[in-house]
């Protein structure tokens, strides 16, 4: 009995030795500056820059949404008092055409979107007013169709965003659209979602919502850094164990703005490697303007919490009770993993984490 449990101790320790030897470092405290922090993303992941820019307007100036809908948009209105938040996301807010029913209504959400504001939910939407908002529809996407986009328009249009400017004249399907010739045609909706339109529409994005900054850099002087995502939420957030971060050279001392990217489903690490935190299309703009780029990590669950794809949640999949869900707010187990991550960014160089 003794050398059995001697036998399981020291397996027990040499496995939390290869663990640890596996991990990621934390992710780098490097001064940044959140007051002018934007966000993008593909897909669920333009639907979860959506929701983190509404819920956090405060710090965030901009967003930038690849087929992506209008805030709380699964909640839009089902049956009183139940909200069909799973059925809404795969059907209201991706093609309602096909799926007979209507698209996202604009006005309600944003009614409601005042109702969360009133209630502290989420910051004052008086900040939505000076937000720059950067909309993309492609003409061959039948995964998140144009009809969602326009109320993502319209939304904002209703909350007075400081500048809009909405690209739905290019025929592409339902991906990150680039000008790399190593992507698939522009009208290929089929993984790992990169079409080459002959628009790098990263750098469309940064661009408006940074006004004047200078031309890409020719040769990247940052680097890549793998960080620990494990102490930023619970096993229901379905983050990766791991996450990234762009850091360009000049903002190891202090100072940089910060733009998070978002992925889109099955475009994490685990569906296409380094593919959308290298090749995206964000480092080279932020490079050659200071701009730190975070990219934060959900992995695929066939089980608990259900999320086979590896999607953002813009319907409730990682609340602690699905009918009454939190994601839409502050409380949103991945809205405040991403925020403390940005909170991590701007700690004084050298900061310790605890």
């Amino acid at each position: 009995m003794q050398t059995q449990r001697r036998a399981a101790l020291l397996c027990a320790g040499l496995l939390a030795l290869l663990a640890a030897a596996r991990s990621a470092p934390p992710l780098p405290a490097l001064g940044a500056d959140l007051s002018q922090t934007t966000v993008s993303g593909l897909s669920s992941g333009a639907f979860m820059a959506e929701q983190f820019a509404v819920i956090h307007s405060a710090i965030v100036t901009g967003a930038g949404l690849i087929a992506g809908g209008p805030y709380y948009c699964a909640g839009h209105p089902g049956r009183e008092p139940f909200i069909p938040y799973l059925s809404n996301a795969m059907s209201v807010c991706m093609n309602p055409l096909d799926a007979a029913t209507d698209p996202p209504d604009a006005l309600f959400l944003w009614n409601r979107t005042r109702d969360f504001a009133r209630a502290g939910l989420i910051d004052d939407i008086g900040n939505l007013r000076r937000q720059s908002i950067y909309l993309f529809s492609g003409k061959s996407d039948r995964t998140v169709t144009t009809v969602v986009v326009d109320q993502a328009r319209n939304f904002h249009d209703l909350a007075g965003a400081h500048m809009l400017r909405y690209r739905d004249d290019i025929d592409a399907g339902h991906g990150m659209v680039t000008d790399s010739g190593d992507d698939q045609a522009c009208a290929v909706t089929a993984p790992p979602y990169f079409n080459n339109c002959k628009l790098p529409v990263a750098r469309d994005i940064l661009n408006f919502l940074y006004p004047g900054l200078l031309p890409p850099a020719a040769r990247q002087s940052g680097s890549i850094v793998r960080f620990d995502q494990r102490r930023y939420g619970p096993q229901r957030a379905s983050l990766g164990d791991d996450g990234y971060v762009y850091v360009p050279r000049d903002c190891r001392q202090g100072g940089c703005r910060v733009h998070v990217a978002f992925h889109g489903c099955r475009q994490g690490v685990d569906f296409v490697g380094d593919r959308f935190y290298v090749h995206a299309g964000y480092n080279r703009v932020a490079d050659s303007n200071r701009i730190i780029v975070l990219y934060p990590q959900v992995e695929a669950n066939p089980f608990y919490p259900y999320n086979p794809r590896g999607c953002w949640d813009y319907w409730g999949y990682s609340s602690r009770d699905p009918f009454a869900p939190d994601f839409y707010t502050r409380n949103g187990v991945q809205v405040r993993a991403v925020r403390a991550m940005l909170e991590r960014l701007a700690q004084p160089k050298g900061t310790v984490l605890r």
